[in-house]
C-alpha cells in the first residue's frame, strides 16, 4: 500500500472555497487507489473543515519551523508528498528531502499566484498586463517551488502556457487536471427548478479571496445599478464565506442588493437563483462559483478572466462580457428570455460533461504519478535547474527556518 502525505495550507473547507472542494476530490481519488493517506497542516482547525474521518484519512497538526516534523516524517516514510500551494513546499520540502529523498514531490498549485498578482497590480494601474508584470517576487518563489517538485498540478491550460512560454518550464513537470466531477445526467436535470420557478440574481464566493471582494464591489458600484434600472423588482443575493463588516456594509434592501453571508447549502441557493453574476476583473485558475452554477443548472454572466480555461471552445453557459454596459444587458437578456436561458443551461451541461470528466482526469493523474515513480531517477536528471535549487547553497528557506527554531528556544 502506497503512503501519501498531504501538507495542507489549510484544513479543507469544501463548503467555503473551490480550493477546498478540489482538495477533497484529490483525497477521494487517492483513497480509491487503496493508498494510505495522511493529511497534515500547520493551520488552526476550523468549525467548517471537512470530516476527514469519513474518508478514513489520518490527520495531524504540524508546526512551522520545528524539527518535530523531521521525526514525524522519518517515521512515516511516505512514498508521495503533496504540497498544498508553494508556501508549504517552501516550508517543508527541505525536511522531506533530507528524511525521504526518494519520495515523489507533487505541488498542488491551486492556481498560478503570480498570474493573479500580476493582473491585480495591472488593474490598480488601470492597464492591461504585460509580460514584465509576471516577474515579481511571488513569481520567483512560485517558479522555484515548481522546479523543485517532481510534478505540479495545474488547473488551467492558460497557466501551463504561461509557465512554458514565459518561464520556460519543462512540460514534463506540469500536469493538467481541472475539477474532477461526475457527469450531469437526466436524473439530476429533472431535479432542477425550471426557469419560471427561479428568481433573482446570485453571486457567491469566499471573501478572503481578493478577486471575489473586488468583483462584489464592482458589481455593487457599477453593474448592479444598470441592471436594477431595467429590472426594478429583482434582487441580487450575495453569498460567501467569511463576510466581514466591510461586506455587510454593502447591504441595501431598498436597492435589492442583499448580503446573505455564508450559505448553509451553496447548491440550494445557487439552484434557486435564475442567473449567476461573476464580474471578475482579475484572478487565476478556474472559478468554482461558475462550475457550481453549471452543476445546478444556473446560467451565468462573467468576464474573460472569469471564463478563462473553463470551457475549451464550447459555447459558454450564458454570456462573457468585460464592458459593464454589455455585461448588464447580457444579464437582463438571460434573466428575461426563457429560450436564451434554456440554451445557456444546456451549454453548461455540455461543458461539465466534456471538460470536467472525473474518470478521465482521475485516471490520467494516477497514470502520471505511477509513471514518475517508476522513472524518478531519469526524471530528476532531466530537471537540472530543480536539482540546483535543492543544493545546500540555495536553501535560504531551510536556514531561515532553522534560525527561527533556535531563536524560539531562547525566547
Amino acid at each position: 500500500m502506497l503512503k501519501i502525505l498531504v501538507i495542507g495550507y489549510v484544513w479543507p473547507e469544501p463548503a467555503s472555497s473551490a480550493a477546498g472542494s478540489r482538495m477533497i476530490q484529490f483525497l477521494n481519488l487517492f483513497k480509491k487507489q487503496g493508498w494510505d493517506v495522511t493529511y497534515t497542516s500547520p493551520a488552526a482547525e476550523s468549525e467548517f473543515m471537512y470530516d476527514m474521518e469519513s474518508l478514513d484519512i489520518k490527520c495531524l497538526s504540524i508546526e512551522l519551523n520545528n524539527s518535530s516534523f523531521d521525526k514525524f516524517i522519518l517515521n512515516l516514510q511516505p512514498d508521495i508528498v503533496l504540497y498544498d500551494r508553494f508556501m508549504m513546499e517552501e516550508q517543508f520540502s527541505w525536511r522531506v528531502e533530507r528524511n525521504c529523498p526518494l519520495a515523489l514531490g507533487i505541488l498542488e498549485t491551486v492556481d498560478l499566484h503570480c498570474l493573479r498578482d500580476a493582473r491585480q497590480q495591472a488593474l490598480k494601474k488601470n492597464r492591461k498586463v504585460v509580460d514584465q508584470d509576471y516577474f515579481s517576487d511571488i513569481a520567483k518563489r512560485e517558479i522555484a517551488s515548481i522546479l523543485r517538485c517532481d510534478l505540479s498540478l495545474m488547473i488551467s491550460n492558460v497557466e501551463i502556457d504561461i509557465l512554458e512560454d514565459i518561464f520556460n518550464i519543462n512540460s514534463e513537470l506540469l500536469h493538467y487536471v481541472p475539477f474532477m466531477l461526475d457527469t450531469v445526467d437526466r436524473e439530476k436535470i429533472m431535479q432542477w427548478p425550471s426557469y419560471i420557478d427561479r428568481k433573482n440574481f446570485i453571486t457567491i464566493g469566499n471573501f478572503k479571496h481578493a478577486p471575489n471582494w473586488d468583483a462584489v464591489l464592482f458589481l455593487k458600484k457599477t453593474i448592479w445599478p444598470l441592471i436594477r434600472k431595467k429590472l426594478p423588482d429583482v434582487e441580487c443575493h450575495i453569498y460567501g464565506a467569511y463576510a466581514g463588516e466591510k461586506v455587510y456594509q454593502l447591504n441595501n434592501v431598498k436597492d435589492g442588493f442583499i448580503i446573505k453571508g455564508r450559505a448553509e447549502d451553496a447548491d440550494s441557493v445557487v439552484r434557486e437563483a435564475r442567473v449567476c453574476l461573476a464580474p471578475l476583473r482579475f484572478g487565476a485558475g478556474i472559478k468554482g462559483k461558475l462550475v457550481e452554477a453549471m452543476l445546478n443548472g444556473t446560467p451565468s454572466v462573467t468576464t474573460l478572466v472569469g471564463s478563462e480555461s473553463m470551457h475549451k471552445t464550447l459555447p459558454w453557459n450564458g454570456f462573457i462580457e468585460d464592458d459593464p454596459l454589455a455585461f448588464s444587458d447580457a444579464a437582463v437578456e438571460l434573466y428575461e428570455n426563457n429560450a436564451t436561458w434554456l440554451k445557456a443551461q444546456n451549454n453548461g451541461i455540455t461543458i461539465i460533461n466534456t471538460v470536467y470528466n472525473n474518470d478521465e482526469h482521475g485516471a490520467g493523474l494516477i497514470e502520471k504519478i505511477n509513471f514518475l515513480r517508476k522513472n524518478i531517477g531519469l526524471h530528476r536528471l532531466n530537471n537540472f535547474t530543480g536539482a540546483m535549487l535543492k543544493h545546500h547553497s540555495m536553501k535560504s528557506t531551510e536556514y531561515m527556518s532553522r534560525w527561527i527554531e533556535e531563536k524560539s528556544k531562547i525566547n
